[in-house]
């Protein structure tokens, strides 16, 4: 579809622990006077930005629902956080990141989430930690239930790499100039095999890889024994589900989402990896819209 302009761009003050950042965000259509109810666009990571989920913008333009995006405190656009030990960082902090962007739009009281990979882990824990009223619907795309399991299907899709590139991805950040190269050529074919790679998908990793970038969040290590499978019970509104049959998020990474979650719909794309909303960008859309109208 043909870009769109946003309508409106800035900053909101956010304090956590008794210190004040700045969240960018970014809006595509008219939150006050649209029939549809606000989506807000959970990004991947964490520590990534929100560029290569520009393609949600899409349904702006197709059914009239506003979109707000914005990059997740500690990277991006938004307020570069380094100076803190890795203990800092947990879901906690952009659980109330999250609660403070609806207050800051007036929407508490109806939106719906989308949430991509991490931003999927991000709306959920929103979800059975705040069990906020105005939640009306709740996508969750290519994302995992536990971290032990998202690991498990790494080991299993490295192994199709050569040896190097097995090594390079199992060091990660402690090795970051060989675990870039190393991810892209992983990615290219679990995450997104598009070529040439879309530039906002490029302009994501050099926000976590390049000078201007803050691989703290990424490096954190702050999944490492996370699971929310417990705790999906207490997941209340209509969602739906989708990986790919490509996808880093295999089939037993999501499956705990749909055997716990009471009214879910789950989709899994035919050839697609981790990035549908590339591959399949028209096909996409409309199963999104479908959901949430």
């Amino acid at each position: 579809m043909a870009t769109i302009n946003p309508t409106e761009e800035g900053t909101i003050d956010f304090t956590y622990q008794g210190e004040t950042y700045q969240t960018w965000y970014k809006v595509y259509g008219d939150i006050k006077n649209s029939s549809r109810t606000p989506l807000v666009v959970l990004h991947g990571g964490p520590g990534m930005s929100h560029d290569y989920l520009i393609p949600m913008s899409d349904l702006t333009p197709l059914a009239n629902i506003p979109t707000i995006f914005y990059d997740q405190v500690g990277n991006a656009r938004s307020t570069h956080i380094k100076d803190k030990p890795k203990t800092f960082w947990s879901a906690e902090i952009f659980v109330e990141e999250l609660e403070n962007l609806l207050k800051y739009f007036g929407i508490s009281e109806s939106f719906d989430l989308y949430g991509h990979s991490w931003g999927g882990i991000l709306a959920t824990e929103f979800e059975v930690r705040k069990q906020p009223a105005g939640l009306r619907k709740m996508v969750l795309s290519n994302t995992l239930a536990a971290f032990s399991l998202w690991k498990e299907s790494m080991k299993q899709l490295v192994q199709t790499f050569p040896a190097d590139i097995q090594e390079a991805l199992a060091n990660g950040m402690a090795d970051p100039e060989r675990y870039r190269p190393a991810l892209e050529k992983f990615q290219g074919v679990y995450n997104c095999p598009i070529e040439p790679r879309p530039k906002e998908y490029v302009d994501s990793l050099e926000w976590v890889f390049g000078p201007e970038g803050n691989p703290a969040v990424v490096g954190s290590g702050m999944l490492e024994g996370w699971s929310i499978i417990d705790r999906l019970h207490l997941v209340r509104p209509p969602t739906l589900l989708i990986n790919g049959s490509m996808d880093i998020a295999q089939d037993f990474v999501v499956r705990p989402y749909f055997d716990n979650i009471s009214k879910i719909k789950w989709i899994t794309l035919d050839g697609v990896a981790h990035c549908p909303f590339w591959e399949v960008r028209e096909k996409y859309m409309k199963l999104v819209d479908d959901f949430l109208a």
